[in-house]
């Protein structure tokens, strides 16, 4: 069996969203802003009826799934693989320091290319594991839906790879907005195995 539909909700808001800096894999908390978009999206998802959440250990998913987790009584299970995107030397800047300390890497980053030399992790990695936890939980269900609460270039990422595409060279979908979601579910004996139903989507 497998789980007939799974949801990806990217966390509300935190203070870096608005700075426009990288948190990346940094902890950084929701604000107040994005405290009241957990609590105003976390009616919609519970109506979608998930049986599991599963989230991000970053306190600004973890959060945000817990406003949902107390509708519905669930337990939020967390992983690992549901983290951001690791942005390496670049984490806590914003765009004009990203320019000015590199401009030809920041170039490549905003043609889609992955820059180099910077620990920087590749999107092609982020996509794997996120695709991978997704279909870990996915499988293991018995039908039903799962919740997963993560990051907007994890999201991206994972999402990609589960239709198939290569997320290091691939750049058909943007990153999700804050406490906006995909909707995804399973198609049997046709390739990918997943079909996007819905892409940011918010209340």
């Amino acid at each position: 069996m497998t789980a007939e539909r799974v949801i990806l909700l990217r966390h509300g808001q935190t203070d870096w969203n608005i700075q426009g800096r990288i948190q990346g894999a940094r902890d950084f908390p929701l604000n107040k802003t994005g405290r009241a978009q957990a609590r105003a999206a976390a009616p919609a998802i519970a109506a979608l009826g998930p049986r599991k959440i599963v989230s991000s250990p970053l306190s600004r998913a973890r959060d945000t799934a817990h406003e949902i987790a107390i509708l519905l009584g669930l337990p939020v299970e967390l992983d690992q693989r549901l983290e951001e995107r690791n942005y390496g030397d670049w984490e806590g800047l914003n765009r004009e320091q990203l320019i000015a300390l590199n401009p030809t890497q920041y170039a490549v980053w905003r043609d889609g290319g992955q820059p180099e030399g910077l620990g920087i992790e590749h999107n092609d990695a982020v996509g794997e594991r996120v695709a991978l936890a997704v279909n870990d939980h996915a499988g293991a269900a018995d039908g039903g839906t799962i919740l997963f609460v993560a990051h907007g270039a994890a999201i991206r990422a994972g999402v990609t790879t589960l239709l198939g595409m290569n997320a290091g060279n691939w750049a058909g979908l943007r990153g999700l907005d804050n406490c906006h979601w995909a909707i995804l579910t399973p198609q049997r004996n046709r390739t990918p195995h997943w079909r996007l139903v819905a892409y940011n989507l918010s209340v």
